[in-house]
C-alpha cells in the first residue's frame, strides 16, 4: 500500500487561502481605520455615540483619511453635526482607541429619507 502525498505545486498555483479577518483589516486601513473591528464599531455604535434623536436623522457612510462622511436628511442636522463634531470624534476615540477619525463631514440626502438606518442614496448636497 502506498502513502498519499500531495502533488508538488505547479507553476502559477495560487498561495494558500488567507484568513478573511486579515483581508478586512487591510481594507479597513485603506479607509484610515486601524482594523475591521474598529470600522464595525463606527457603524454599529453610531446611535450610542450621537444619541437616538440625532441617529434617527443621520447615518455614517464612510471613513476616509480621517474624515467620517455622514448622511443627514435635512440641512439642520448637518448644522447639528458641526456642533457635535468634536465630541463625536472624542467618543469614538474612547470606544475604539485606534480609530483615526479626526472630523465629520455632513452630506444632505436629496429626495431620500433615512429610515431604520437604511437608505438608498442617489444624490448629496455637501455642507
Amino acid at each position: 500500500m502506498t502513502t498519499w502525498k500531495p502533488l508538488p505545486p505547479r507553476r502559477g498555483d495560487r498561495p494558500d487561502p488567507k484568513p478573511v479577518a486579515a483581508s478586512l483589516d487591510r481594507l479597513a486601513r485603506r479607509f484610515g481605520v486601524t482594523d475591521a473591528a474598529s470600522l464595525t464599531t463606527v457603524f454599529n455604535r453610531w446611535p450610542d455615540v450621537v444619541g437616538p434623536a440625532v441617529a434617527a436623522h443621520t447615518r455614517p457612510l464612510s471613513p476616509t483619511r480621517g474624515v467620517l462622511v455622514v448622511a443627514v436628511d435635512d440641512p439642520a442636522w448637518a448644522t447639528q453635526l458641526k456642533y457635535l463634531g468634536a465630541s463625536v470624534v472624542e467618543r469614538f476615540a474612547e470606544l475604539v482607541g485606534g480609530v483615526a477619525i479626526t472630523r465629520l463631514e455632513a452630506r444632505v440626502l436629496l429626495g431620500r429619507h433615512i429610515c431604520g438606518g437604511r437608505t438608498t442614496i442617489v444624490q448629496y448636497l455637501t455642507c
